[in-house]
């Protein structure tokens, strides 16, 4: 947060002092960065709470909550940008090409470092991905922006300026629609990507051929890589005593955690008469 800090206003003062509009919007996408960085470490704080009474799953979904809300930000800048490069393109005026590639390079020295602190987290969890995600985003906006400067430089092409910020924000675009449709899937408890509940049922009845029927299949995310699970079993006639179904329900929840990741399992038997045991609305 406090390297992004210092390059946002490098970048602020660069690109007010250059006439750069491309570095101006950068600067606009650091702050973004660093709202995301600060929303990003508040919901780490709150998920690290325990679970309790009324909240049985903890608060792990703060950090769902977060990645949505910086997806949801970063759509905002994207206008005021793309709003911005429109009046430059309308009016343009002259970039101080040098001072620009300066600044732009430092930005993308910066931007290295960031993804190099943030690079293995990002792998599991979705809260930090979006942060990185981020970075990577403003690494690519920094190299736009120091080829732009060296065009610039040589060819005296202003106009080049306000259409690498209409880039940077369809890569900014790009990132955010893969985070909101990642945490809405997770908010509104779909089935995580990649994951159908009717291969799965398939998968199971193949793997024990003891299960006569699946019912009522549940899966869904707490946040990422926390898989939930819940189903209603009827098992065929050949099981018959409670000490098979347990020794069953063991081997299933195995086999979820291993084959699925899934780390907590609901498995409920039904009897061969009961055909729906699960009431809605």
């Amino acid at each position: 947060m406090i390297i992004t800090l210092i390059v946002m206003l490098i970048e602020l003062v660069g690109g007010y002092l250059t006439r750069s509009i491309a570095l101006i919007s950068d600067a606009g996408h650091m702050f973004s960065h660093c709202f995301a960085i600060g929303i990003s470490l508040v919901a780490i704080l709150i998920a690290r709470k325990p679970p309790c009474h009324h909240r049985t799953f903890g608060l792990y979904r703060a950090e769902v909550l977060a990645a949505l809300i910086n997806g949801l930000f970063l759509l905002l800048v994207v206008c005021f940008i793309i709003y911005e490069a429109i009046l430059r393109i309308i009016h343009p005026r002259d970039v101080l090409s040098l001072s620009m590639l300066l600044i732009g390079i430092i930005g993308f020295a910066v931007n290295i470092a960031s993804i190099m602190i943030l690079h293995g987290a990002h792998e599991k969890d979705l809260n930090i991905r979006g942060v990185f995600y981020h970075m990577l985003a403003d690494a690519a906006s920094s190299v736009g922006i120091v080829i732009a400067a060296i065009v610039i430089h040589f060819t005296g092409w202003n106009i080049l300026d306000p259409l690498v910020s209409i880039g940077i924000s369809v890569v900014i675009v790009y990132w955010a629609w893969g985070v909101l449709r990642e945490s809405v899937i997770i908010l509104l408890e779909m089935a995580p990507s990649g994951l159908n509940v009717d291969n799965i049922a398939k998968d199971l009845k193949e793997k024990f051929p003891e299960i006569e029927d699946l019912l009522n299949i549940h899966i869904w995310t707490i946040t990422a890589d926390m898989l939930v699970f819940s189903a209603h079993i009827r098992f065929d006639d050949t099981v018959r005593v409670c000490a098979d179904h347990d020794l069953l329900i063991t081997r299933l929840n195995e086999y979820l955690a291993e084959r699925y990741r899934i780390i907590e399992s609901t498995i409920q038997i039904v009897a061969s008469d009961q055909d729906q045991v699960c009431r809605t609305k």
